[in-house]
């Protein structure tokens, strides 16, 4: 059978899949963005701005040697394994806000993922390499080899975007263990009360829908791709 329920030459299984997907995308972006400005707002009772969150808890783990630069931009904070650095954005860095203390305690959690090896986080940097080449050049291959009637350059475009899809699955546990970690921290070195703790995990909530959204619509274009090439295949086999 060819791939989906067809309309017109559109394919509605996936615009079926694909609307509720990317409607909860833009909700999560929306969602984060209104969080953190909210969160932001709300200076801590210590008056801790986001660099001193991250320092405490690095130099807690014994991380003294990760630097902690300023970065440009509104949440464009990241820490930088290549580098030993965390770069907070000019929302976070110099901002004693419950939002501000949360994402750079965020990043710290990172630092500490790398110094303890934690595995998934290791299996990420591991094909972070893989992923980039998948993301430019995956579909590009897939649909040139439909183009040629080439099912096996097909398959291999499919599976290069199944790498994409895999990134972004083991991103999940990724984000989710280095928000854990910087809600225990801020509990443990008291940066936070618990009312502001509350903030703080509402923020790193908000952030982790995002990479759910991502992952969901990883699959559903993953979906998408296999429909094109075994659809493509079930043709010539007629």
């Amino acid at each position: 059978m060819p791939y989906g329920t067809y309309y017109y030459g559109i394919d509605l299984s996936y615009f079926l899949l694909l609307i509720p997907v990317l409607i909860f995308s833009l909700w999560a972006q929306a969602k984060v963005q209104s969080t953190f400005r909210n969160y932001n707002a709300v200076t801590n009772a210590r008056r801790m701005t986001g660099y001193d969150a991250a320092r405490l808890i690095l130099d807690r783990n014994g991380l003294s040697g990760v630097r902690i630069e300023h970065i440009a931009g509104n949440l464009t904070d990241h820490y930088d394994p290549k580098t030993n650095v965390i770069r907070l954005s000019d929302s976070v860095y110099n901002t004693p806000s419950i939002a501000a203390v949360g994402v750079a305690a965020h990043e710290a959690g990172h630092a500490v993922q790398y110094a303890v090896g934690y595995g998934p986080i290791k299996l990420r940097a591991s094909i972070v390499g893989a992923t980039q080449f998948a993301s430019k050049w995956s579909v590009f291959i897939l649909l040139f080899g439909l183009l040629l009637s080439n099912s096996l350059l097909a398959y291999v475009g499919f599976w290069l975007y199944v790498v994409v899809a895999f990134f972004q699955l083991i991103t999940l546990p990724v984000e989710f263990n280095a928000s854990r970690r910087a809600l225990t921290a801020l509990e443990e070195g008291a940066a936070l009360d618990r009312d502001e703790l509350s903030g703080a995990k509402s923020v790193l909530s908000a952030a982790a829908m995002t990479y759910v959204a991502a992952l969901l619509s990883a699959l559903v274009q993953l979906l998408r791709l296999w429909g094109m090439v075994s659809g493509n295949n079930n043709r010539r086999r007629r």
